[in-house]
This record gives structure tokens, C-alpha cells and sequence, in this order.
């Protein structure tokens, strides 16, 4: 077998191994601990590099294994998984330094780590998924995974928060299974391929076909926190910030967006989708819950439920641009995975950092907390301006091609809904930016002149924050969030 082959099992394997490693030191290991994560997140970086590579000089990566009957698991590598992966890795790495500096003093590391490793092994094979039947086995291994994340503290709070978080999950996964199922007794295993495997089926059966969408894209909005399928999320903001980072900007959310992509191009097709009429109610269900989520935020006090809030809304962004017919739209949609990524999980580094160094939690309480934290508030600054779509930060540049992706199609009333939009998240991110720049320290920290927090927690938001600019300001230029995602929208819609 060629090498090609043993990369995307070896990607898998890398973060696999690494929790098997982690699950049974003791909790004084810490200094083995941390060179396991660390060297794990290090080397999956490094090989998602060699596919990265491997892919755009014409390389095929695909591994094929038997798994009940005539079903197989498939791990292949095509542009959107890359898209997916090349995410992971990047902010994997950053979240695992950032964790490791946040746990220090906690108790069970050993088992938030395993947990933590392999949930990136769950991710991974939702990116790498080359079939529905694989796609589906990662992604309810990932509810899994997360749960012990989600309740990692073992409080009443987090307890509960866990116990919703698997009630929504489990039944968005279940009633996946049934659209799966359904569709897999008419068709066979059903491939991801471009272009969707179909058409036929959509002249016999079309009623047939739009319920099993509604199935399965219902299934999937759970994870992707489409109204009114979100409830689980900002419950689950009791977990550390870590796992709100994991939730928000690389797994959870990100799965069910990543499934929903998959579902229109690769299996469906996107001309299918649109001839069986099912791409405007999922448009119009991206828009209310765009509208919705930053409704929400503007009644929160409480930092991470406001994020959170956040994300219900920022993330229907890429529901909308790959519901709009063209490859401009598709462009703004697919770039917004990586774009919303960087952002949110750089605001909830720095939620973190207020919270463990100054025991801030409310918005209410972050007046002059710039004065004591600038390098921190100035990473939020920036990531608050990208949520806006304030240019140059990569935020921005996801909303322009949405708004021209949506002119191109014929959509004129995605552009207000975009400026209402802006308009909203201005309301509830520039006050708080305001008052921790602008007004004066209420509390006893603001006298205190050391160092502002432990540099594993700083540098993976300030990181995070610098890769938010570059992604706005060299959106033009090779090896952008932007051109990596051309390669996608080209393997979509053709040259």
C-alpha cells in the first residue's frame, strides 16, 4: 500500500494513542502529561501539513475498512475536509497549551486530557469522513467524548448542564440515524461526492428524499445550533473555558455545520437540493437563527452565555451561504467555518483568563479591566471587531462574500439581514469593548501592578487574535483561510 494511504488512519491514530497514554498517569505526572498533549498536538500539526501538501500537488489520500456487511468505513482527504482539519490542528494545538496553563491546579487532568484527546480523534474522523455510515460513527462518538468535558467539574451545574447537552445530542442523533437509515434502504451506502448521487431518486421519489432531508439536517442542527434546536448550548457554558473553546470554535458546533455542508454538495447535490425546493426553508431558518442568537446576547450579563449566544447566530452564517445558490455565497459560507473559528475561540481565551486570574465572569464587571489586561482585552478588541464584520479583521471578509454571494444569486434580502446583523453585534461587543478601555476599575484587582496572567494562557489568545487579523488583512493571498477555501468552492461548482 502506498504511504498515502496510512495518513488520514495515522491522523486518527495520533490523537488516540496520545489518550491512551494520558488515561492512567497519576496526577503528580504533570511534566509527562504536558509532553504527551503537547507532542500529539505537535505532530498531528505536522501531518496535517504533509496532507495539506500532499493534496495540493495532486496526492489521494482514502482508506477503506469492512465494517458490517457491505457498509465500510471510509477515511478520505478532499478540500473540505482539509478545510476542516487544517482548522483543528491550527487551533488544537493553541487550545492545548491554553488548557494545560488553565488545569494546572485542577484535579483529574489526567482524565480531562485523555477525554480531551480524544475528542480530537472524533473530530478528525467527522473531517475525514468519506460516507454517511462513517461520518455518523465519529459524530456520535464525539457526544461521547465531550460529555466528561462538559461535566468535568462534577458540580449540580455542570451536571445538569451535561444531562441536557446529551439529551439534545442523542436525539439530534437519533433522528439522524433514522434519515441515514432511511435513505441507505433506497440507495445503498451512500458516498460523499461532488455533485451528490441523487438526481434519479429525486425524479421518483421527491417527497420521499425532502423528508429524509429534514431528518437528517434536522439531526445535524442540534450540534449546529440552529433555532429552536440550541438550547443545549449555553447551558453547557458551565464547563471550563477550554471546553467552551472545544464546543464553540473546533468540534461540537462545527461538526453539525460541517455535516450540513457535507449533506448539500456531497450527498444531495446542490442542484437537487434546490430542484426539491429545500434550500430556502434552510436559508430562512439560517436567518431567523442569525437574528435570534443576537437577540439573545443583548440580555446577557453573564460573559460566556453571551458568547455563546454568539455562536448560535455566528454560526448559521455558513447554513446561509451554502443554502444560497453560487460559488461566491458557497465562498463566504465555507470561509466563515474557519474565520468564526478563530474568533470565537480566541473570546473565550480571554473570557478564561478574566475568570481564573480576576474572578470576572459578568459584563458588568469588566469596567477598566483593559487598564489591568491589555494584551487580554486587546486579543477580545480584535475578535470583538471580526464578530461585528468591522474591516480588516477575517470577520468581515466572510460577510462581504456573503452579501455579494447573495446579490450573485438573486438573495438582495440577505444584505440587511447582514447589516442587522453587524448592527446587533456592534450593540452588545462595542459596550463592553467601551467599558474596559474607557471607564474606571471598580474593584481590587486594578491597583495590582504583576504580571497580567501566565503566558499559557496568554499567547494562544493573542495567537488566535494575530491569525483573526492576518486572515482579513492577506485574504488575498496564498495560503489564506480564503484561498485554501477557493480550492473547495472550485471542487463544488467547477472552474
Amino acid at each position: 500500500m502506498e504511504w498515502t494511504f496510512w495518513m488520514a488512519p495515522g491522523l486518527l491514530a495520533v490523537s488516540f494513542v496520545t489518550a491512551l497514554l494520558i488515561f492512567p498517569l497519576d496526577e503528580e505526572q504533570v511534566r509527562l502529561r504536558t509532553a504527551l498533549n503537547l507532542g500529539g498536538a505537535t505532530l498531528k500539526l505536522i501531518l496535517v501539513g504533509v496532507m495539506a501538501w500532499g493534496i495540493l500537488t495532486g496526492h489521494e489520500f482514502e482508506a477503506r475498512l469492512s465494517f458490517v456487511g457491505e457498509l465500510e468505513l471510509v477515511l478520505r482527504l478532499d478540500y473540505l475536509s482539509l478545510l476542516f482539519i487544517v482548522l483543528s490542528a491550527i487551533l488544537w494545538f493553541l487550545t492545548t497549551v491554553y488548557a494545560v496553563g488553565y488545569l494546572e491546579q485542577s484535579p483529574h487532568r489526567s482524565r480531562f486530557f485523555g477525554f480531551f484527546s480524544l475528542c480530537v480523534t472524533a473530530t478528525m474522523g467527522i473531517a475525514l469522513a468519506g460516507n454517511l455510515v462513517t461520518f455518523f460513527v465519529f459524530y456520535e462518538l464525539l457526544t461521547v467524548v465531550t460529555y466528561p468535558l462538559v461535566v468535568h467539574r462534577g458540580t449540580g451545574e455542570a451536571l445538569e448542564g451535561g444531562r441536557v447537552y446529551l439529551l439534545y445530542t442523542l436525539t439530534g442523533g437519533t433522528v439522524l440515524l433514522l434519515g441515514i437509515a432511511w435513505l441507505h434502504s433506497l440507495t445503498g451506502p451512500v458516498e460523499f461526492v461532488t455533485g451528490g448521487q441523487l438526481a434519479d431518486l429525486a425524479v421518483e421519489r421527491p417527497a420521499t428524499l425532502r423528508l429524509i432531508f429534514l431528518l437528517i439536517v434536522g439531526g445535524l442542527g442540534v450540534k449546529a445550533a440552529i433555532f429552536p434546536l440550541h438550547g443545549w448550548l449555553p447551558i453547557a457554558m458551565v464547563a471550563p473555558a477550554p471546553v467552551s473553546a472545544l464546543l464553540h470554535a473546533v468540534a461540537v458546533v462545527k461538526a453539525g455545520a460541517f455535516g450540513i455542508v457535507r449533506v448539500i454538495f456531497d450527498v444531495y447535490g446542490i442542484e437537487v437540493a434546490d430542484g426539491l425546493g429545500l434550500l430556502a426553508p434552510l436559508s430562512l431558518a439560517a436567518a431567523v437563527t442569525i437574528l435570534y442568537g443576537s437577540v439573545r446576547a443583548l440580555a446577557q450579563d453573564d460573559l460566556k452565555r453571551l458568547l455563546a449566544f454568539s455562536t448560535v447566530s455566528q454560526i448559521s452564517y455558513v447554513a446561509l451561504g451554502v443554502s444560497l445558490l453560487g460559488p461566491v455565497a458557497t465562498a463566504g459560507g465555507l470561509v466563515h467555518l474557519l474565520h468564526q473559528g478563530m474568533m470565537k475561540v480566541t473570546l473565550f481565551f480571554c473570557a478564561g483568563i478574566l475568570s481564573e486570574t480576576l474572578g470576572i465572569h459578568r459584563v458588568s464587571e469588566m469596567r477598566g479591566v483593559g487598564r489591568r489586561m491589555p494584551l487580554t482585552m486587546a486579543a477580545f478588541t480584535v475578535a470583538g471587531f471580526g464578530m461585528i464584520g468591522v474591516p480588516p479583521v477575517a470577520g468581515f471578509i466572510s460577510k462581504w462574500y456573503l452579501g455579494l454571494g447573495a446579490l450573485e444569486a438573486g438573495q438582495e434580502w440577505v444584505v440587511p439581514l447582514l447589516a442587522l446583523s453587524g448592527a446587533l453585534n456592534a450593540t452588545y461587543f462595542l459596550p463592553i469593548i467601551g467599558a474596559a478601555w474607557f471607564r474606571s476599575p471598580e474593584a481590587d484587582w486594578a491597583e495590582f501592578d504583576g504580571p497580567e496572567t501566565d503566558w499559557m494562557l496568554l499567547f494562544p489568545a493573542l495567537a488566535t487574535a494575530l491569525l483573526s487579523l492576518a486572515a482579513g488583512v492577506m485574504a488575498g493571498l496564498p495560503f489564506s483561510p480564503l484561498w485554501l477555501t477557493s480550492f473547495a468552492v472550485t471542487e463544488i461548482h467547477g472552474p
